[in-house]
Parts: structure tokens; C-alpha cells; sequence
């Protein structure tokens, strides 16, 4: 049994108290919420006292995939994210609402989500999960360079317009829907009640550069997507993506093409990967497990890069709607890790 130092216990009791205990007397505490946990982490309390407040206080937490990367993106650590998932799972509580495919129970009963770690050298750091953002063009995806000079998809990239969003307004088959969509850059040529035409889903990265500057053309990725929520891993494996920029506003990862309404389909019918534009890196991923690789690459030039999860069979089907929330086997084609060669790499 671990033995806390009387600060430690001074700040776990001050912490529940603050968010559980001011109940009036009688009443049950209120359960803590995601946002509650978010208020003590950016209080900065320490980790043990965040983890023990989430263990000893009743909980009502949303620990879907893609709240649990907004969580981590905040500075939620690990053993807070599985603290908070732990409560949800003994509680019977439901997350946002997840195909068949995401509903089974993750290996070993734990998830975890992906991470990839790169070294450079004798240095190694874990590179932050990113979501790629999705937009709606008419253009036609011949080459990356073509789609990263559509102006209408990157000012859907610009406005960060969520696949959630237009996801939604597709349900409501209106003209109204569909001219709020097109405002904020999405394109919708038609009501998708009358008729799904073909358009072309461009997935990218928000920003002209990314924050991660590799001063080694060489590196080395550690990837771990063992006991990602919802998948089998041995569907996947990880590929390096040259990014394209486009107008400075994003970076284009890739593209296909597919009904309008795609997206919204809850139908495992959705072969993403079989005509997917990308521009793939010469890599060598070594498998030592499900969902467990070292990734060495060579003498990359110079740019933009992406490490992303791809399906091993090119034939793999996706539900569009996981895709547009991306959970499960959505959340997998969706992460991507950034990272730049700087121009000086050796």
C-alpha cells in the first residue's frame, strides 16, 4: 500500500472537496466530469493527487477516442487518461456512441492510445497524436500538388471545420444544412437528399509546418498501437507520408474519392485505402508484435513528414461515420505524428 507524504494527502482531500464535496448535506458528491479533471491538471496539482481524486471520487467521464486525444493534447498524462478510463468501465458508463467494431474490449482489458517515440541520434521523445481534419472537394485528386492549390479545400482546412460538423448537417438533408456547411468551406454541390454525387475527401494537418524538427535525416520511430480502442492490430501497420503544403494553412496528407455522403454511413462498406492518393516514403517497419514496430528510414530530404497507420490489405473496409468521429478502426486511419527535416539534417 503506498504511503503519501501529509502534503500529498492535504491536496487529494482538498481536490475532492473542491469538485465532489460540496454537495449539500445528504446528498450523494456530484461526479467528477472531464472538464473537472481538466480544472486540476491546469491548476498543475500533482499527478498522484489528480489520479487518487479520480479514483476515490465518483465519476461520469467521456472516454470516446476522440475526447481522449483532446484530453491528452491538454496535458493529461497516461495514468490520469486510464485512471478516468478505469472509473468509466467499472461504472458502466457509455461514451459517445461507437459501431459493433468498437465496442469489443480492448487486449488485456486496457486501452491505451497510439504512441510513437522517435530517436535521433542518442535522444529520444515521444511525438505528439494529431487528428487530420477532412474536407469536401469537386476537384478530382490527380496529384497532391493539384489538391494543395484547391482553394476551397483549404479554406476548409482553415476554418477547421470537424468531419463531426458536416457529418451532422448531412443527417438534416436540407438546404439549410447544407449552405451552413458550404459557409464554413465544406462543399456540398447538391441536398443530399435528392442525390449523392461523387466528391473527392482530402485529409489534412492543420498548420504550414510542424512544431517537430528533426535535426537527423535518418530517424527511428518507435510505434505502439497494441491496445488501441476498438481494432485488431494486426490489420495495421505504420508508413512515413511526405507532406504537401498547401497556401499556408495546412498540409495535405492524402485523398480519394467517394459518395457525399460517405461519411455519415455507419456500414462497415467504405474502402478507403483501396484508391488512396498519398505520397509514401521508402521505409522499413519491423514488426516485433500486434501493433508493435521499430520504423527506420534513410537520408529524407529536406520537408514536411507524417507517420500514419495504414490497413495492411488495401481491400479494408471502414465505416464512414468512424471515420468522421474518428473511433476505432476511424481513429487509426485519422492519427498522424508530424515531423520537418530541418534543411541542415545530417
Amino acid at each position: 500500500m503506498p504511503i503519501f507524504s501529509l502534503r500529498t494527502l492535504a491536496l487529494t482531500c482538498a481536490s475532492i472537496w473542491i469538485f465532489a464535496g460540496m454537495a449539500a448535506p445528504g446528498q450523494a458528491p456530484k461526479p467528477l466530469t472531464n472538464e473537472d479533471v481538466v480544472a486540476m491538471v491546469k491548476k498543475k496539482l500533482p499527478e498522484s493527487v489528480v489520479v487518487s481524486a479520480i479514483k476515490s471520487t465518483p465519476g461520469k467521464y467521456d472516454t470516446s477516442p476522440t475526447e481522449l486525444i483532446r484530453l491528452n493534447s491538454i496535458g493529461l498524462t497516461e495514468n490520469e487518461l486510464n485512471a478516468m478510463m478505469a472509473v468509466a468501465h467499472n461504472d458502466g458508463a457509455k461514451s459517445a456512441p461507437v459501431s459493433p467494431s468498437t465496442s469489443a474490449a480492448p487486449p488485456s482489458g486496457k486501452w491505451q492510445m497510439p504512441k510513437v517515440t522517435v530517436t535521433q541520434g542518442s535522444t529520444s521523445a515521444e511525438l505528439k497524436l494529431e487528428k487530420t481534419q477532412l474536407a469536401q472537394t469537386k476537384n478530382k485528386p490527380t496529384s497532391m500538388k493539384s489538391l494543395a492549390s484547391d482553394s476551397v479545400m483549404t479554406q476548409a482546412m482553415q476554418a477547421g471545420v470537424s468531419t463531426a460538423s458536416w457529418d451532422a448537417a448531412s443527417h438534416m438533408n436540407s438546404m439549410v444544412a447544407g449552405s451552413a456547411v458550404q459557409q464554413a468551406g465544406t462543399v456540398f454541390s447538391s441536398v443530399l437528399a435528392h442525390r449523392t454525387p461523387t466528391v473527392t475527401y482530402v485529409w489534412g494537418v492543420s498548420g504550414p509546418a510542424s512544431g517537430n524538427v528533426l535535426q537527423t535525416a535518418s530517424p527511428t520511430f518507435k510505434v505502439n498501437f497494441s491496445h488501441a480502442p476498438g481494432i485488431n492490430p494486426d490489420d495495421y501497420e505504420p508508413a512515413i507520408v511526405k507532406l504537401t503544403p498547401a497556401q499556408n494553412t495546412c498540409r495535405i496528407v492524402g485523398a480519394t474519392q467517394a459518395k457525399a455522403d460517405a461519411s455519415a454511413s455507419a456500414a462497415a462498406d467504405w474502402q478507403v485505402y483501396s484508391h488512396y492518393l498519398e505520397e509514401r516514403v521508402k521505409a522499413d517497419p519491423q514488426k516485433s508484435g500486434p501493433g508493435m514496430f521499430t520504423v527506420s528510414v534513410s537520408q529524407l530530404m529536406p520537408g514536411e513528414y507524417g507517420l500514419v497507420l495504414r490497413p495492411v490489405s488495401k481491400d479494408k473496409k471502414f465505416s464512414g461515420g468512424d471515420v468522421a468521429r474518428a473511433q476505432g478502426d476511424g481513429l487509426m486511419f485519422d492519427s498522424i505524428w508530424t515531423f520537418q527535416i530541418a534543411d541542415e539534417a545530417q
